[in-house]
């Protein structure tokens, strides 16, 4: 009973196809009778049309016999694929002919162009049923297993059968309809032969896959067979007639998992089956170079690979399946084992901004790695051997690259992706961070020993730098050096940061890794120098990481004071060997060194570490490092302007900071229960003021020698600190002003004696800073540099009045009024100021200081008039006046005698 059914259900399937082909036969037949019946009567007319004939009494010569040069140059070169988009027929180019230039192909895309996205929805337009048709008779096949399931008729191995004498049939009758009438553009049966063989593909691959998935008739080895042999027949039927049919079978093989419902999560056997629909789309295109073939089984392959894995097949599996898919994409286009892929890459493209597209293998390469690392670095796995999985994948991936496609100029930049996904990885694995924390020292019982996870990862790092140090010496450029110095000095920086694993292994076997490291990164130096004949860029790469790995150990073990010392000591040597050996690279350590140390005189441990630690060490650290930078800036070759400006920068601002925690430990009371806010009273705002202005100070200065975006990042940096400081400066001249202080607030008390008293440091030291350091903030307009120096003259103005007041009222200058004697001070005071100010300009011979004295004076003139006088009475007003006097009329003679000299341009005499 069920093989009649079954023989009922086959007569049905083929009911469809039987009609197809006596309708395809009959229109054929009409049409060639149409067509024969037309040119009859063509030559009828022509015929009848034509003039008598007279032979000439000459006979003609005979022609040569052969084949006509002609035509057969006319011999079209088609590929199936070609007749399904209507494109017209090139001739064959003549044996002899000179060949032809050939067209840049390189220099645009090979497969995602526009003529061809228009080209085939033209040909989907035109003949869309074909691709109904193909479509249809595949799900037949599929669904014909499925409803055997459903139904129960057949036993499980009788399914199969059909099935895959059902897809053999489908391609039988394509090949039968091929011989019988063609499959050319103008034959009646075009296409048909590629849908029927298309979808007997298809059914064949269901019948293969539905044995082993549904019933399991056989293990993973005849599967495997039989979808290897489908696929085989796939490349064969591609091979003879085109693309089309090969894209159907892909498709199809990709598809089949998903049609053929077994109830049961997948296994990763379809892992292999995928792999395998990838190698079947690279081989076609190897050898037809049909370039969107290889395209779309990379694709199939890569969903597939996802989906079977999101599915349940297993994620170790997925992992292995995307380093072999890689390997399939670089060694298949190219029909090589070794590659040899033609540059140039793609990074050197960009670099040098080519005006040429990498070739397409390097392409589809490139394109291929860069989804398996994006689905490598975002695998989320477990703990243990699986969770280190995905990395050591990714390490293999750029040490397979590095050393097996040495040979290849055009995926030079290729390791660069799984080398970097690696480091990504370290960052983004935070299940794996989680429960390696987990394991702390004071977390996990006693007695048990450390795990080996952050070790392991650390030998990965290194098996890529010793992978790419290995590819550079073997002539592998710079882009391998630049791989090899910076892979592993990054693992460890990243493990530092986001692992923490200190708290996991102990201070001193993490350090003693990061020590290790830089005893490799040493050698490596050497290795470079000895391979360059002298120390050059590789070498200066290696010993920037020796060092970072050496500061990032000391960071370890030393307490906060020798860190400090040490990692003044290490910028110290970076100058000296770029004095010794002309390393311009070493520059970039400099300015990374002086930025951490910046950080940790400032920040971490920083000000606070400095007003509580014991004063000799805070002295010898920021002391240490002013001379660390004085001594770099004797050592510094010339021309390393960038490094000049940081090193000045910070040697100034060490000691200024020092100064700063001295005076403020000086000044703030050891009794903290006095209830008095010292932050708010002038000097206090000054001090908490002065590291905002070094941090602009700095940045403003080592903006000069910057550019680009640096330059405005620092100039960003500095707007930010100075208006941090311009407002603690602006709260120490207003409110908290001891001019403004009209009760005996101890907040605005003046300490210290005078000229040496907290008016002097909060505004005779700002004012004198601004007055000489403004000239060299060369970052600044020449108005920038004119505004400081003006605020800075402004505030010694302000000092020296709140000093004279202060000689007059003690401690409390809050006062309401002004004593007699307070205003004659401020008059002299004046007439002096105006007296060094024409000195100044005569020493300088500027117009602009002699009209500035001049102006001072006649203010001087005003104030006695208008304010002094008032106070004044008997033998002192005659005095005052007669005083006043001589000094104008010595001010005045000095006055003309300077404009003299300026005019003559030469020295004045006495």
């Amino acid at each position: 009973m069920d093989a009649i059914i079954a023989l009922v259900v086959l007569v049905a399937l083929a009911l469809p196809v039987g009609v197809i082909v006596l309708f395809i036969t009959q229109s054929g037949l009409r049409r060639r009778l149409q067509s024969a019946e037309a040119r009859l009567a063509l030559l009828e007319a022509a015929r009848e049309a034509a003039p008598p004939v007279v032979e000439s009494l000459t006979p003609e010569p005979a022609p040569a016999s052969g084949p006509d040069p002609v035509s057969e140059g006319r011999i079209a070169a088609v590929t199936p694929w070609e007749r399904a988009l209507g494109t017209p027929s090139a001739p064959l180019s003549a044996v002899d002919a000179p060949p032809a230039p050939q067209e840049a192909g390189q220099d645009r895309p090979l497969v995602l162009r526009a003529d061809r996205f228009a080209a085939l929805a033209g040909w989907l337009r035109e003949n869309w049923v074909y691709a109904v048709s193909a479509l249809s008779l595949a799900l037949a096949g599929v669904f014909f297993v499925q409803y055997g399931v459903e139904k129960g008729l057949l036993p499980p191995p009788v399914r199969v059968v059909l099935a895959v004498l059902f897809g053999a049939g489908l391609i039988v009758a394509g090949e039968w309809v091929r011989r019988r009438w063609g499959d050319d553009t103008g034959a009646a049966t075009a296409y048909l032969p590629s849908v029927f063989s298309g979808a007997g593909i298809v059914a064949i691959f269901a019948g293969v896959t539905a044995g082993r998935l549904m019933y399991g008739l056989y293990g993973p080895g005849p599967t495997f067979a039989g979808l290897f042999l489908t696929s085989a027949l796939a490349i064969w039927l591609g091979w003879r007639h085109g693309p089309f049919l090969a894209a159907i079978g892909l498709i199809g093989a990709a598809a089949a998992p998903f049609l053929v419902d077994g109830g049961a999560a997948p296994t990763p056997i379809l892992y292999a089956h995928y792999l395998l629909v990838a190698a079947t789309g690279l081989a076609i295109d190897a050898w037809r170079r049909w370039a969107w073939i290889s395209v779309l089984a990379l694709v199939l392959a890569q969903v597939g690979l996802w989906l079977m894995a999101m599915g349940g097949a297993g994620l170790a599996a997925w992992g292995w399946s995307l380093v072999a898919l890689v390997v399939l994409s670089i060694i298949i286009p190219e029909r090589a084992l070794i590659p040899g892929h033609e540059g140039p890459s793609t990074l050197r493209i960009l670099v040098k901004r080519l005006k040429v597209w990498p070739t397409f293998p390097v392409r589809l390469a490139l394109g291929n790695l860069v989804a398996s690392t994006l689905f490598l670095v975002l695998l989320v796995s477990g703990w243990g051997a699986e969770g280190l999985l995905p990395f050591f994948l990714l390490a293999g991936l750029a040490v397979l690259l590095l050393i097996w496609a040495g040979r290849a100029p055009g995926l030079e930049d290729l390791p660069l992706l799984p080398a970097a996904g690696f480091l990504a990885k370290l960052v983004l694995a935070t299940g794996q961070i989680y429960a390696w924390q987990s394991l702390a020292i004071d977390q996990r019982p006693p007695e048990s020993s450390a795990p080996w996870t952050v070790s392991l990862l650390v030998v990965a790092a290194g098996a890529i730098t010793l992978a790419a140090a290995l590819r550079s010496l073997r002539g592998g450029g710079l882009l391998p050096a630049l791989i090899a110095t910076l892979a592993a000095p990054v693992a460890i920086l990243l493990l530092e940061f986001f692992w923490a694993p200190s708290a996991v292994l102990g201070t001193g076997l993490w350090a003693a890794h990061a020590m290790a490291l830089a005893a490799g990164m040493t050698l490596l130096a050497a290795v470079f120098a000895k391979a360059d004949g002298q120390p050059g860029r590789r070498s200066a790469w290696a010993v920037l990481s020796a060092l970072s790995l050496i500061a990032l150990a000391l960071f370890l073990l030393t307490t906060a004071a020798a860190l400090t010392l040490a990692l003044a000591v290490l910028l110290l040597v970076a100058v000296a060997l770029d004095r010794r050996f002309t390393l311009p690279e070493m520059g970039w350590f400099v300015q990374v060194g002086a930025a951490v140390l910046s950080w940790r005189l400032v920040v971490d441990p920083g000000l606070d570490w400095g007003m509580q630690a014991p004063l000799p060490q805070v002295a010898l650290a920021y002391l240490g490092v002013a001379a660390a930078c004085l001594a770099g800036l004797r050592l510094l070759p010339t021309g390393r302007a960038m490094p000049k400006a940081v090193l000045e920068s910070l040697g100034l601002a060490a000691p200024v900071l020092l100064v700063n925690l001295v005076l403020t430990r000086a000044m703030i009371p050891d009794d903290p229960t006095t209830g008095i806010d010292w932050t708010m009273s002038h000097w206090g705002l000054i001090l908490n003021a002065i590291p905002w202005a070094v941090l602009a100070g700095t940045q403003l200065w080592r903006a000069g020698a910057s550019g680009g975006l640096t330059r405005w990042l620092r100039l960003g940096l500095a707007s930010i600190a100075a208006l941090i400081a311009l407002g603690g400066l602006a709260m120490a001249l207003g409110p908290a002003n001891p001019l403004f202080a009209w009760s005996e607030d101890p907040a605005g008390r003046i300490l210290g004696v005078p000229l040496l008293d907290t008016l002097a440091l909060a505004y005779g030291l700002p004012g004198l800073a601004l007055l000489l350091l403004a000239p060299r903030l060369v970052a600044l307009p020449a108005r920038g540099r004119l505004i400081l120096r003006g605020a800075g003259a402004a505030l010694l103005l302000v000092w020296a009045v709140l000093e004279i007041r202060r000689l007059w009222w003690g401690d409390w200058i809050g006062a309401q009024d002004v004593m007699q004697g307070e205003l004659y001070s401020y008059t002299l005071a004046m007439l002096a100021l105006g007296a060094a100010l024409l000195w100044q300009a005569l020493a300088r011979r500027s117009l602009h200081l002699q009209r500035l004295a001049m102006a001072v004076i006649a203010l001087t003139v005003a104030k006695v008039f208008l304010w002094d006088a008032s106070g004044l009475s008997g033998l002192t007003r005659v005095l005052s006046f007669a005083g006043l006097g001589l000094s104008l009329a010595g001010l005045a003679w000095l006055n003309r005698w300077a404009r003299g000299a300026m005019a003559q341009g030469s020295e004045p005499r006495d």
